[in-house]
């Protein structure tokens, strides 16, 4: 059998158990959600540049998350209904005020305008990609239950977190630059006003739904 390997002994993870790890992270992380929304609306109003600094904070989120599987505090955070249920409403009330600030708000969260940019330091753009995704309680599942049936107990498990991790942390910052590369291309482009509203309450009626959904999200 064929292994991916770093040394002889540490970091060997089966290629196929590789490639199907590969697989559900990009359908995961490619497919439109709330992060994906955010950042695309940010790099329309306000650069690629700027937009990557969210990128960025999402993805560290993840590594943070990656963390509290690998240590097993977040199977203890699903089991807790208390801390499960926090982390839940916090991403639903989050989601809810930036779908419904697009929504009412003259410019909103999520304006395409070149000449109507909100001015954000990079940290605080950061801090809003990082709380999107660590109040998000199906990433916090998706780490917790998904991501150790690629772990093989049999070898050591802290290189193949670390690996593992490495791998998702490219994926989101590839798979988010690219929505961001999009989002930066449309405010080259003349939009109408029109257009421009229908796009931020388009936007942020999807995340709404993406939080009434998540307030469905159950532990499992």
């Amino acid at each position: 059998m064929l292994y991916f390997s770093t040394t002889e002994e540490a970091m060997m993870i089966p290629i196929e158990t590789l490639l199907l790890f590969l697989a559900t992270t990009i359908v995961v992380v490619i497919s439109p959600g709330p992060a994906a929304i955010v950042v695309t609306g940010e790099a329309a109003s306000n650069g690629f540049k700027k937009s990557f600094s969210v990128i960025l904070g999402i993805a560290i989120a993840n590594v943070v998350f990656f963390a509290l599987s690998a240590t097993g505090i977040a199977a203890l955070i699903i089991a807790s209904n208390v801390l499960f249920t926090a982390i839940k409403w916090i991403g639903v009330a989050y989601l809810l005020y930036l779908g419904f600030g697009a929504i009412m708000g003259s410019a909103g969260p999520l304006t395409i305008s070149p000449s109507r940019r909100e001015v954000a330091s990079y940290h605080k753009t950061f801090i809003r990609g990082f709380i999107l995704e660590a109040s998000n309680p199906k990433a916090l599942l998706y780490f917790s239950a998904i991501l150790p049936q690629f772990i093989d107990i049999s070898r050591p498990v802290l290189p193949q977190f670390a690996m593992l991790c490495f791998i998702t942390l490219i994926i989101d910052l590839c798979c988010y630059s690219l929505y961001a590369y999009l989002g930066n291309k449309s405010n080259k482009v003349a939009i109408s006003p029109f257009i421009i509203k229908s796009i931020n309450r388009t936007a942020g009626g999807l995340l709404i739904f993406a939080g009434v959904k998540m307030a469905t999200v159950e532990r499992q």
